[in-house]
């Protein structure tokens, strides 16, 4: 049985296509975000601009027929599609980081599995293919961004612009940065409540000077939270890469974030999982592979949860000690981490411009309605 969720409907009725204008109905906003998942039971609208359109019948056939030929034939589907009539839409508020291109959540369902050295190693691997990045360190009471880039001394400065004064990041290896890591002591503990944690995000993020940017990295602190929610209700997140080590216990959690991403409260695509720790090669037998984890499992999961496997990232000591140091293994590429790393921003690259090209405005989707 396969793992039915949102996007898997709504890829479904991407084939479906609205007579006479070559646009599939999900382009066309026909499609509500209230898509309901029950076991097998599938219940969602759809909006129509007028009741009395001469195909809602058909475009309702279609919508069922193509569901359960593209995502599952053993999905309950008849009957559960209801026709209503669109809403004017509400006046969209002035968007956050105008000037950046795509804003990313890397997550991850437990702590300890690599999330913040997979975040640091992407960053500077984009960088260094010649792309502008930035990277926000989101876990306010874990931050270790300062450490990874040896930058733990660094204290962001104040710039004005257009009467107001903003943050300037740090950048090294041509990776803008902050973290709240850079606003205390680093053996103090941050011992805030959920709402001040997520207004000091939101200054990160808006008050921050972050200029042109061609990817925005955030590192999300660990597990599903308020701080989640804050981020992805104030940012138009383009989409998530879960991290998890291979072992069962992280990929229990694992699946518990993309959820999180996932439904239809947040809606908030999943680029992409990251099998960090996926085997032990020693530096001297760099063809040797020991599975201590478990082999393939967040390879699997992927597989089952229709989302594409980027990278699996081995355990070398080098990764550990670069992180240590503040020289992030991205850096060299002739080394078995760099490659692996070099490889994830490769698929990384190739998921964002998927994902764009499918929310094109001028994008024809082909229609095969049987």
């Amino acid at each position: 049985m396969a793992n039915i969720y949102p996007k898997l409907i709504l890829d479904a009725l991407r084939n479906v296509r609205y007579p006479g204008t070559g646009k599939d109905i999900v382009e066309m906003g026909f499609v509500s975000d209230d898509i309901h998942i029950n076991g097998m039971k599938v219940s969602l609208s759809l909006l129509f601009d007028k009741p009395n359109d001469p195909f809602i019948k058909s475009i309702v056939k279609a919508a069922e027929t193509a569901i359960l030929t593209y995502a599952d034939p053993n999905i309950e589907i008849k009957g559960n599609i209801e026709v209503k009539a669109k809403q004017a839409e509400a006046p969209k508020s002035t968007k956050l980081l105008p000037q950046v291109k795509n804003i990313i959540a890397i997550s991850s369902g437990k702590g300890g599995v690599g999330k913040s050295t997979v975040s640091v190693n992407l960053a500077v691997s984009l960088a260094k293919k010649g792309y502008k990045v930035g990277l926000l360190d989101a876990d306010i009471f874990g931050p270790s961004l300062p450490k990874m880039f040896n930058e733990e001394e660094a204290r962001p400065l104040l710039e004005p612009m257009d009467g107001k004064e903003y943050i300037v990041p740090i950048e090294k290896y041509g990776v803008k940065m902050l973290s709240i890591g850079f606003f205390v002591n680093r053996d103090d503990a941050v011992v805030w409540r959920g709402a001040m944690a997520g207004n000091a995000l939101k200054q990160l993020i808006a008050d921050a000077n972050w200029g042109e940017l061609d990817y925005f990295l955030i590192d999300f602190p660990p597990g599903t939270s308020d701080i989640h929610l804050t981020l992805v209700q104030t940012l138009a997140i383009t989409g998530a890469v879960v991290v998890s080590t291979p072992q069962q216990v992280a990929l229990a959690d694992a699946r518990k974030g993309i959820n999180m991403f996932t439904n239809d409260k947040v809606n908030v695509p999943i680029l992409g999982l990251v099998e960090n720790m996926a085997w032990f090669t020693p530096a001297e037998l760099p063809e040797n592979k020991y599975y201590i984890f478990g082999k393939d499992g967040a390879k699997n999961l992927a597989e089952e949860m229709h989302v594409p496997l980027l990278g699996q990232i081995p355990i070398v000591q080098s990764i550990c000690e670069g992180g240590d140091k503040g020289l992030p293994v991205a850096l060299n590429d002739n080394t078995i981490t760099g490659m692996a790393f070099a490889h994830l921003s490769d698929n990384f690259i190739e998921s964002v411009e998927k994902r764009n090209a499918e929310l094109a405005p001028t994008q024809i989707v082909e229609v095969h309605n049987k």
